[in-house]
């Protein structure tokens, strides 16, 4: 139980209401024990004398204990929630932040999915278990021991009952315990399979709606939550163990206490009212036992949690700040990569850059050109840091990066993804969303740069019109340009284009490219491209291939030198250059088109349209 003693820690800001808590269920422990002697007292000194008045005062002192006992357990519950509520609020912002500040490569390990279960879930066990110690874990112990002195000081002689029926049941709860434990973690673990598939899922509605594949992704859920359904029941079934057998040794101790108790009334050792208490102490000390139990299995679920959650709370981040990184720097823009090599997770067996070494001036556009799975994006991903390279290194004006500021440095740099993401929100807000004290002017005006005005101002709102969930209501072309607009706001001294255009039509494409030579003026463009037209006017072109640096110069330089380029060039731009290889293919696609596609010549290509709604 160390991870779930670790996370205790938690609860020192709210010491007074977990002080206060036990001290509230003190007073109604000690007024539930006075119940049985109580009524030992009406039955043998009342009844039994035909005393009325006697049993009147005895009532009385009864119903004030039970209304003392309800105050003090309702204050334990209030300080208890107050305790577990904030201290669980306080987990879940820690653990929030701390998955904030990790990088790409332990976010890539974590998984989406698992992490939701941990901030919600896990911290939902922990929490519950706070509310439940404070409750359970002082009123059990204090009946428990409390009823096994009363019982004591009632009769010895019957006190003995406890001697047999205390080691059957601890034996019961520990074999209880060890089996829950590793059971419990298994819960997890399969909700974290089921989160997973639910995730995917929900990201992918459109994909599997597309592909008409429900039937396929319910039996995937299916399987998921069967798996879940199996280790829960496992995991009760094993539980569930517990309160017969408690309930039983139960039964048996009241008949053993009336069988025996019975002797010494008629022997006139005992009188009945005493029997009476004594029932109730031995039910009040086995129940206290069986709460204690319940507990044991909420801890043991809470541990499971508790270890996942520690997991994320130690997991180092792979890219950290070396010791003494310039809090302040003003960048020129000048990029050198020196014999750059890069594997995720560092599989020195499976490098997806190798032995890249290039330079970028201040003001240059860099354009990087390569097929699919060529090395791209981790290219420009490792510029800002979110990967660091395994071997070699990145420099900004002489100064390698690991020697900046992660803040620093990202600050410098406009980053404009393929698939942007959108926050719920204003168009305003998201725009604004790298400087958010930037006034509307400023928003304007980077809108207009990034040719997201004119449909801006096309919709209901203009710029307080309200995004969707991860901008579902806009078309992939929109949110592209939202995310330029968002990049150039900052006014970047780097600015990193990641095949940002590519689902806005030719013309827009066009408009948008004339603006970004404009602002490029002074600031150090990367520029990752799949269409051919986007890279033309770079200062420096790069074509990879196979995760290295295949050809590097300007178009007119690779298109006289490069046979690579050439093919790439001729396959967008000029297909009488292809190669006979690919001018059959070529043709062939045609063909197929004419015959299949163009039903009443009414089909349109759409190749440079812009993105339907919402891809």
């Amino acid at each position: 139980m160390q991870a779930t003693r670790r996370l205790a820690s938690f609860l020192r800001p709210y010491w007074v209401w977990v002080l206060l808590a036990p001290l509230a269920m003190m007073v109604e422990v000690t007024m539930d024990l006075l119940q049985p002697w109580l009524i030992e007292r009406i039955i043998d000194d009342g009844i039994a004398q035909q005393d009325v008045g006697f049993v009147a005062r005895m009532s009385r002192l009864m119903v004030m204990a039970a209304l003392i006992g309800l105050v003090g357990g309702i204050a334990c519950t209030i300080f208890a929630v107050l305790a577990a509520q904030g201290s669980g609020a306080d987990l879940r912002h820690i653990l929030f932040r701390k998955v904030q500040s990790l990088s790409f490569g332990n976010l890539d390990q974590l998984e989406t999915g698992k992490l939701i279960t941990r901030l919600t879930n896990d911290v939902t066990q922990v929490q519950d278990l706070v509310m439940m110690m404070l409750r359970i874990m002082v009123r059990a112990p204090l009946l428990m021991v409390g009823s096994l002195v009363m019982a004591v000081l009632t009769s010895p002689r019957l006190a003995l009952i406890f001697l047999v029926l205390l080691p059957v049941i601890l034996l019961v709860l520990v074999w209880v315990i060890r089996k829950t434990l590793p059971l419990f973690g298994g819960v997890q673990q399969r909700l974290d399979a089921l989160n997973i598939v639910m995730q995917e899922n929900l990201a992918g509605v459109r994909v599997v709606k597309a592909f008409v594949r429900g039937e396929h992704e319910q039996g995937r859920f299916g399987a998921a939550n069967d798996d879940l359904m199996q280790q829960n029941i496992r995991a009760v079934r094993t539980m569930a163990v517990t309160m017969p057998v408690v309930m039983f040794t139960l039964n048996a101790g009241v008949v053993a206490t009336l069988w025996f108790g019975g002797v010494q009334v008629q022997q006139g050792d005992l009188q009945v009212g005493q029997v009476i208490a004594f029932i109730n102490y031995l039910t009040q000390a086995l129940m206290a036992l069986t709460m204690v139990s319940m507990l044991v299995m909420r801890v043991a679920r809470a541990e499971a949690s508790a270890l996942r959650i520690e997991e994320v709370l130690t997991s180092t981040p792979f890219v950290q700040d070396r010791p003494g990184a310039l809090q302040e720097a003003t960048l020129r823009g000048r990029i050198a990569f020196e014999q750059v090599r890069f594997a995720y997770n560092g599989d020195e067996e499976a490098p997806v850059l190798k032995a890249i070494d290039f330079v970028a001036e201040p003001g240059e556009t860099v354009a990087v050109l390569g097929a699919t799975g060529s090395g791209k994006s981790s290219l420009i991903h490792l510029l800002p840091r979110f990967y660091d390279v395994t071997d070699g290194r990145i420099t900004l004006d002489g100064v390698d990066v690991r020697d900046l500021d992660q803040g620093v440095l990202r600050r410098q740099i406009g980053v404009a993804l393929q698939e942007p993401i959108l926050f719920s929100g204003s168009i305003r807000d998201n725009i604004r969303y790298g400087n958010p004290d930037a006034d509307d002017a400023a928003v304007m005006a980077a809108a207009k740069l990034a040719q997201a005005h004119d449909f801006i101002m096309a919709l209901p709102g203009g710029y307080d019109a309200q995004v969707g969930q991860r901008g579902v209501n806009l078309s992939g072309g929109q949110k592209q340009r939202l995310a330029i607009a968002r990049a150039l706001l900052i006014d970047p001294a780097i600015l990193i284009l990641d095949d940002s255009t590519s689902a806005v039509d030719v013309e827009t494409e066009a408009h948008i490219q004339d603006e970004l030579a404009r602002v490029r003026q002074g600031r150090t463009t990367l520029m990752v491209a799949q269409r051919i037209s986007s890279v033309l006017t770079a200062d420096k072109i790069l074509v990879l291939d196979d995760g290295q640096i295949a050809a590097a110069g300007d178009h007119r330089t690779l298109l006289a030198t490069s046979p690579l380029y050439r093919e790439i060039y001729a396959s967008q731009l000029e297909p009488e250059l292809l190669s006979p290889r690919i001018q059959d293919a070529t043709q062939d696609a045609v063909r197929n088109r004419t015959d299949h596609g163009t039903a009443g010549g009414q089909s349109k290509d759409r190749r440079h349209g812009e993105a339907p709604h919402g891809a």
